[in-house]
């Protein structure tokens, strides 16, 4: 009976107040949408990043016979091969390095050649004014500083580059992307608990001659609270239950259907990554109307 009563009173109270649950429904499936998106993005920066600083070496570009007025480490002429030799071995006994690969004019002049085809550009240079390099992988991509302050300044080296700078602007732009996405979603978080517990307030406000009966019969606290929590978390749990809807949407239609055909270099996150988000959505949509209307209640039920 008691039962009966309290889901009685959840549907008397969520059609009293259709208009203000509709909305709390809609905020809290957009907030939950873009914190749902927001941890799928940190992970494809994560996935991302071990991907492409994985590939990504330092190059140790050696002077040539052109780079005499370059600087203090190419003022005696192109590198000599005692000048590679003691760099590469003092590479090798590095815990850090797992292997050196050394390219020569030729080579470096193909891979230009390769990138750059037929343009006009491609014509403009000649394989002696390319430099012979190291190109070093590292077992940690972030120990770069290690290389660099180490053989930057050696005599016969022209540049110590670290190919991550070119990557760095686009990983710098998607955890601006996700920061930003965190802010809009604590403003709709804010929002929705806004609403929730002026929707909690109105309910028990429109239903204070039953609240005062039940009281005046004996009934506890939280047994007269029940229903206005239970209200509370339907409605967000039909709130958390349409962001998943928007996150399996988002994966399906805009990751599957669209990115991962437009650029096919990334390595875009799977199903089993949306799959570990939806619980912890479904959950908080579920707790957090329910605590909110849980506080908000204590006073507007003291009768």
């Amino acid at each position: 009976m008691r039962a009966q009563f309290v889901l009685s009173e959840i549907g008397v109270g969520l059609r009293r107040n259709l208009t203000m649950t509709f909305a709390v429904i809609v905020s809290v499936a957009l907030s939950l949408g873009l914190f749902g998106a927001s941890l799928l993005m940190r992970d494809q920066v994560s996935t991302m990043k071990g991907y492409w600083y994985d590939k990504v070496n330092v190059s140790i570009f050696f002077c040539n016979k052109n780079d005499a007025e370059t600087g203090a480490n190419c003022a005696k002429g192109a590198a000599t091969q005692q000048q590679k030799d003691d760099i590469k071995t003092e590479l090798n006994n590095l815990p850090i390095v797992q292997n050196v690969t050394y390219e020569s004019s030729d080579q470096a002049y193909k891979h230009y050649k390769e990138q750059f085809g037929d343009t006009p550009v491609a014509g403009l240079v000649t394989p002696d004014q390319l430099p012979e390099s190291f190109r070093v992988k590292l077992k940690d991509p972030t120990k770069f500083t290690v290389i660099k302050s180490a053989f930057s300044e050696r005599p016969g080296v022209q540049e110590v580059q670290d190919q991550r700078d070119t990557v760095e602007p686009l990983f710098n732009l998607l955890n601006g992307m996700n920061i930003a996405a965190l802010c809009v979603m604590g403003l709709m978080l804010v929002v929705a608990l806004m609403l929730i517990v002026n929707t909690v307030r109105v309910s028990a406000f429109s239903r204070r001659r039953e609240t005062g009966i039940m009281r005046l019969v004996g009934a506890s606290s939280f047994y007269i609270q029940m229903p206005f929590i239970l209200e509370a978390a339907i409605a967000g749990l039909l709130g958390a239950a349409f962001a998943c809807v928007l996150i399996v949407g988002g994966k399906y239609i805009l990751v599957n259907n669209w990115l991962a055909e437009k650029i096919q270099v990334i390595n875009f996150i799977g199903w089993d990554s949306v799959v570990a988000v939806l619980p912890l959505v479904l959950l908080i949509g579920l707790l957090m109307p329910a605590l909110a209307a849980f506080f908000a209640l204590r006073k507007y039920l003291k009768v």
